[in-house]
C-alpha cells in the first residue's frame, strides 16, 4: 500500500473472487465507514424498499452483490449498514421528509469541465462531499485493472475511475423531482461499478441503458485511446440522453442539462453553472482556474465548507495521456498523485 497526502491508496489483487475483493477493501477502510440511515431502515416504507433494492440489484448484478457482502464482513460492520450506505439516494428519497434529519442527506455536488478539441482534450472534475474519499487500485482475474476513487463501504467508485481498456469517467449527482424516481430500482452504485468492467464507450453505453435505474445520474465517459468524451444523463424508466463533447467547453454541475426531466431546482449548481459560463476555458490551466474559483460567497466551485468541501480534482488529459490528482485549490496546481492512460498497470514511466 502507498499513501500520499490526504489520499489513501490501497492496491488489492489479482483476487479469486468478488467477494474476496471486498473483504480486503472492507477489511482496510474498516474504522472510516459512517451510516446514517439505520434509525430509519426498520420503518415499513424503508423495508419494503431494501427488499426491492436487493433483490433486484443481487439480480442484475450477483458479483458485485458478493463484492458487497464482502466488504461488509471483511470491514465487520453489518450487512445492512453496507446496503444503506449503497443505496443512500435511493432509499432517501422515498422517506418521509419529516423523518429525515438534514445531516443524513447530505449532498455530494460535483462540477466538471470537459473539452475535445484540435488543440487539447481534457475531462478535469472536482469531488465535493465531506467526507473522507478514498483509493483502490483493484486487479481482476481476466488481467483487468482498474483505479477508483470512493468513499468508506461503498462499491467503487461513485467518484470517478479509469480501467486498462482505456474507459475513464466521472460522476455527477443529478436531482429528479419525487415524480420521476422509481422505488427499488438498480442502484447507481452498482451502475458505476459496471463501469469499471467497460471496454468502450459504447461498451459503457450498453451497460448503462441495461439497468432500469431508480434515480437519474450524469455520466462522463471518456475514451483515452480516441480522444471520445460524451456526457451521458439518466433518468429512470430507461431514460438516456447523450451529448457528445466537442471543441465548445462544456460544464456539468448538479442538474439536467439536455434530457428533458423535471427536477429540482438546486441554486448550488445553478449558481456553479451560472459562473462558470462566464469564466475563460481556453486552455486546462484556465479549466483549473475555474474549478478553484471560491468568489461567490455561499455556493462557490471550489467548495471549503461548512457543509461541503472539494476533496480533490481529478484532471485527465488525452493528449498527455495522464490521470492527475490535485489535492487543495486545483489554481495552484499540485498534483499529488499522476498515472499513466497508457500502462496497464497505470505507472509513468
Amino acid at each position: 500500500m502507498v499513501e500520499a497526502k490526504g489520499l489513501k491508496i490501497f492496491e488489492v489483487g489479482p483476487c479469486e473472487d468478488a467477494y474476496r475483493m471486498g473483504f480486503l477493501i472492507g477489511q482496510r477502510f474498516s474504522n472510516q465507514i459512517k451510516e446514517q440511515l439505520l434509525p430509519f431502515a426498520q420503518t415499513p416504507v424503508a423495508q419494503q424498499l431494501l427488499q426491492s433494492l436487493t433483490e433486484n440489484n443481487r439480480n442484475k448484478f450477483p458479483r458485485y452483490w458478493e463484492e458487497l457482502i464482502g466488504t461488509a464482513e471483511g470491514s465487520g460492520v453489518p450487512v445492512l449498514h453496507i446496503i444503506l450506505i449503497n443505496f443512500r439516494k435511493e432509499i432517501l428519497a422515498f422517506l418521509p421528509k419529516t423523518a429525515i434529519n438534514p445531516g443524513n442527506d447530505t449532498p455530494d455536488d460535483c462540477s466538471d469541465v470537459l473539452v475535445a478539441s484540435e488543440s487539447m482534450a481534457v475531462v478535469a472534475h472536482n469531488e465535493d462531499a465531506n467526507v473522507a474519499l478514498l483509493f483502490d487500485k483493484g486487479t481482476l482475474l481476466n488481467g483487468l485493472s482498474f483505479i477508483a476513487y470512493t468513499y468508506a463501504g461503498e462499491l467503487p467508485s461513485c467518484a470517478f475511475g479509469l480501467n486498462s481498456y482505456g474507459l475513464a469517467f466521472t460522476l455527477n449527482s443529478v436531482p429528479p423531482s419525487e415524480s420521476e424516481i422509481v422505488a427499488g430500482g438498480i442502484g447507481r452504485n452498482f451502475i458505476s461499478r459496471d463501469l469499471l468492467e467497460a471496454a468502450s464507450i459504447d461498451d459503457a453505453l450498453c451497460r448503462i441503458k441495461s439497468s432500469e435505474v431508480s434515480i437519474g445520474h450524469s455520466y462522463n465517459l471518456i475514451e483515452t485511446r480516441t480522444r471520445k468524451i460524451s456526457n451521458v444523463e439518466t433518468a429512470s424508466r430507461n431514460r438516456v440522453s447523450v451529448y457528445e463533447i466537442g471543441a465548445t467547453p462544456f460544464f456539468h454541475a448538479n442538474m439536467y442539462l439536455h434530457l428533458q426531466v423535471d427536477q429540482v431546482q438546486d441554486e448550488n449548481s445553478k449558481t456553479r453553472q451560472s459562473k462558470a459560463a462566464v469564466l475563460p476555458k481556453r486552455s486546462k490551466e484556465d479549466f483549473l482556474s475555474l474549478l478553484g474559483d471560491t468568489d461567490d460567497p455561499k455556493y462557490p466551485i471550489y467548495m471549503i465548507g461548512p457543509l461541503l468541501y472539494t476533496l480533490c480534482t481529478a484532471v485527465i488529459d488525452l493528449d498527455e495521456q495522464t490521470l492527475s490528482i490535485v489535492e487543495g485549490n486545483p489554481r495552484k496546481g499540485e498534483i499529488s498523485h499522476i498515472f499513466s492512460l497508457c500502462s496497464k498497470d497505470f505507472k509513468m514511466p
